[in-house]
């Protein structure tokens, strides 16, 4: 028996539950009919039209993102308008849309639990935790033995898809990292929780200037900054293990770098 739209939001639902997403937060099927079959499923970060027509042209019937296409309200989905016209493709070519974001960033395990996978970090606990103490945003892990600060970033470069931006550091080269918190995608609002809890280092993305400058006057942990999708892109596999778990599905993670910086001039050494 074939599976359907509705099958595979099922399983995503179970594992990245709907009310775990903030409360501005908008996940769920964006388009789409839940009652009709699915053989392949494309999983991506961003639902924009490289990933798009990677859909189409692979003959996929549903595309699962991680970020939201429509987060804000909107009037209509014409086709003068980016994603009026992104609305109008999937229709017209049979493609749903479906949608896990601040859910699947909260769930157990999430976002961060995939970043923290591929960088060799050992999960302990939420960094910054729901009531229940389980579920919530960011990790804090350890390595399995302490590495410098240089190496560490170099492992984390090595680690992750690349970006013409790259992978930044800021701390002393030699400072021993062990203990590690991660937050995939904006993560500077956790700079002060991942100081009180005294990690070695904060691996998360789109650190900005004075929020990050001020952690260092203020002798924090050591910071690794990358790009968004880079720091959420490990969460595709995992995602697409559930899918491939809800039944007898075609499943392709989308490799197709969507961050949106595409140079980079001159260099830091």
């Amino acid at each position: 028996m074939s599976s359907t739209v509705s099958d595979v939001i099922a399983a995503l639902d179970t594992a990245y539950p709907r009310e775990l997403a903030e409360l501005w937060d908008a996940v769920g099927l964006v388009c789409g009919d839940p009652a009709e079959p699915v053989e392949r499923v494309l999983v991506c970060v961003d639902p924009v039209a490289a990933t798009v027509a990677e859909a189409v042209e692979w003959g996929a019937q549903l595309v699962v993102a991680h970020h939201p296409l429509l987060l804000r309200g909107v009037h209509g989905v014409g086709t003068d308008t980016a994603k009026g016209r992104l609305v109008h493709r999937m229709v017209r070519s049979g493609v749903a849309l479906f949608c896990a974001h601040t859910n699947a960033d909260s769930a157990v395990p999430g976002v961060s639990d995939a970043l923290a996978e591929r960088l060799g970090v050992r999960v302990s606990r939420p960094l910054a935790p729901h009531a229940d103490g389980r579920t919530g945003l960011g990790r804090v892990g350890e390595l399995a033995e302490p590495v410098p600060f240089a190496e560490f970033v170099r492992r984390v470069a090595a680690a992750l898809p690349a970006t013409e931006p790259g992978v930044l550091g800021a701390g002393e080269p030699d400072r021993l990292v062990r203990t590690v918190a991660v937050s995939g995608g904006a993560g500077d609002s956790y700079l002060a929780t991942a100081a009180a809890e005294g990690v070695d280092a904060y691996v998360t993305a789109d650190l900005r200037h004075h929020p990050a400058g001020e952690h260092r006057e203020q002798d924090g942990p050591a910071l690794v900054g990358l790009t968004h999708w880079a720091s959420e892109w490990p969460w595709c596999e995992q995602a697409a293990r559930v899918i491939r778990n809800a039944g007898d599905l075609d499943v392709r993670v989308s490799t197709r770098c969507t961050d949106p910086w595409t140079m980079r001039v001159g260099s830091g050494g």
